[in-house]
């Protein structure tokens, strides 16, 4: 199997309570290629990446080309993210295969937009250790 390009999706300014889960997924995509988005779990993220402004014409640049660049999205969407629904959007619109993972536990519901979308891939999970087989699946097919 050749090396993936990996559009790994999660909650920035939506909110950080799943940093740790996301750290741990982009762990696990790695074993496929490069995790385009990788900064998206780590504990200490850019100012830009919190700053209203002038940044955010870079970030969107940046994060478009990356997602054209990629041959999968994979997004944890147990934290809602504008901004995580408008990436699975544009991901959709440009034919991607995407994979959503949703965390049982989550005090959240998941938006009807994403369960009820039939192109897209969801995968409620209880624990991070579930995931490494439906990664596997989905990255392969």
């Amino acid at each position: 199997m050749r090396s993936m390009n990996i559009y790994f999706a999660g909650s920035i300014r939506g909110g950080r309570e799943d940093q740790e889960r996301y750290a741990r997924i982009i762990e696990l995509l790695k074993r496929y290629g490069t995790v385009l988005t990788e900064h998206v779990g780590k504990v200490n993220l850019p100012a830009s990446e919190f700053r209203a402004g002038r940044g955010d014409v870079q970030i969107y640049k940046s994060d478009m080309a990356k997602l054209r660049r990629a041959d999968a999205v994979v997004a944890e969407v147990s934290t809602p993210s504008i901004g995580v629904g408008y990436e699975i959007g544009a991901a959709e619109a440009l034919g991607k295969p995407i994979l959503c993972l949703y965390h049982i536990g989550s005090p959240k519901k998941i938006s009807a937009m994403i369960s009820g979308n039939e192109r897209l891939k969801v995968v409620y999970y209880r624990e991070i250790e579930e995931l490494s087989a439906v990664l596997e699946r989905f990255l392969q097919s």
